[in-house]
């Protein structure tokens, strides 16, 4: 496979004997990853028009995870917690609650961070990072997920102030780190110029000397262990997860959906316009192929067992694209706002199922919402329908 170094010295997308990775493999046997990859670019200008998300995680989780939520220290308004080996998360606050959105610190020979989250938090990720003993000089490596703005966005800043990190991004998405005006007009269509800047905060480019592209195979060596790429389309075509070698912890992103640590519940996260059930469905089975320990999400935090929460992710995945598939079902063309109702009720029954408690709705959509899967999942179901129209061979489901 090729690997990457924190110098970006060898960073080839392709292996040098012309063979095709590990990508181009995949994409080959699976007609949905090749049309994925078909599609390119074209819709990132807008992720952020249609993305705003929320977290998930499993009701009984292991000691270790267990571990990890009580032994959390706060300080005002800063909590972090260890929760692998080499590994602390920090919750960034996101739109001032808890639980909410993650960040991890990997405390390698070149200490690493795992996603940013938006420039709005930087300072309670400074304050941690401070906290955890790492100076401006120490940090080597920033790497996200993807280029969602709660992922992404505190990059620019972050960078500002350690002069020797690199950020790692999946190629596709490395120019919207660059230049991030298109993100930036997309989220600010969707909050409001003004509400954008309270929530998310200012989201400055990254110099493009200081962007490192990763691709599916790739390795990014931190002196002592390694994180090893996986494409996992899905929830955005850019996005990656990143198994750490010396932990078996795999940082998921959003790949799985989202995780609610308080409810032990979980949610899908397929927003508009990349969100496709074929294709997430896919990248659960090749992160479970890689064979983590403990997942550990953005939205939020560890979970365990691993193949537990690979199976509720996709479960979930599954009924509200069914749901959805249904309520279009003789009426393609129904406004997703019709389906709300019908997926809040969904909403409401596995949460209360998963929790024994009654639906907490405006914690379950704090930053994200029931209405964008909806938009997303109708979306997908469209586009099937119109490709089965045209290409009669059967489609994975």
């Amino acid at each position: 496979m090729p690997r990457r170094d924190r110098k970006g010295e060898e960073a080839p997308a392709r292996l040098r004997n012309g063979e095709p990775n590990l990508g181009d493999l995949i994409a080959r046997r699976h007609p949905a990853l090749d049309r994925l990859r078909r599609h390119g670019t074209r819709e990132h200008d807008d992720v952020h028009r249609h993305h705003s998300w929320l977290p998930l995680s499993v009701a009984d989780a292991s000691s270790e995870v267990r571990h990890a939520r009580l032994g959390a220290v706060e300080e005002g308004p800063l909590q972090v917690a260890p929760v692998a080996n080499g590994i602390t998360l920090i919750d960034t606050g996101m739109a001032g609650q808890r639980e909410l959105n993650a960040v991890y610190v990997i405390a390698a020979v070149e200490p690493t961070l795992i996603e940013t989250g938006p420039g709005a938090d930087g300072p309670v990720v400074l304050r941690a990072l401070e906290r955890l003993g790492i100076s401006a000089g120490e940090l080597a490596h920033v790497v996200v997920t993807h280029i969602h703005i709660d992922h992404a966005g505190g990059a620019g800043a972050l960078l500002d102030r350690f002069p020797r990190a690199n950020v790692w991004v999946h190629e596709v998405g490395a120019r919207h780190l660059e230049d991030p005006a298109r993100l930036v007009a997309s989220t600010a269509r969707t909050y409001g110029p003004e509400r954008m800047r309270a929530f998310y905060g200012e989201t400055l480019p990254v110099p493009a000397d200081r962007i490192r592209s990763i691709a599916d195979g790739d390795r990014i060596d931190l002196g002592d262990r390694r994180l090893h790429v996986l494409h996992t389309p899905g929830h955005a075509s850019h996005h990656v997860s990143l198994l750490d070698d010396a932990s078996d912890a795999m940082f998921t992103g959003e790949a799985i959906g989202s995780h609610l640590p308080w409810a032990g519940c979980f949610r899908p996260a397929l927003p508009p316009p990349e969100a496709d059930v074929e294709i997430a469905l896919m990248s659960i089975e090749r992160m479970r192929a890689a064979g983590p320990r403990i997942l550990l999400t953005s939205h939020y935090g560890p979970v365990a067992p691993a193949d537990q929460a690979f199976d509720r992710g996709a479960e979930r995945i599954r009924a509200w694209s069914e749901t959805v598939r249904r309520e279009l079902t003789g009426r393609p063309t129904r406004d997703p706002d019709e389906i709300v109702p019908v997926l809040v009720d969904q909403a409401r029954a596995e949460y209360e199922t998963d929790s024994g408690r009654p639906f907490d709705m405006g914690r379950y959509d704090a930053i994200g919402s029931i209405r964008m899967n909806a938009q997303g999942l109708a979306r997908y179901w469209r586009k099937r329908w119109e490709r089965e129209e045209g290409d009669p061979s059967p489609q994975p489901s």
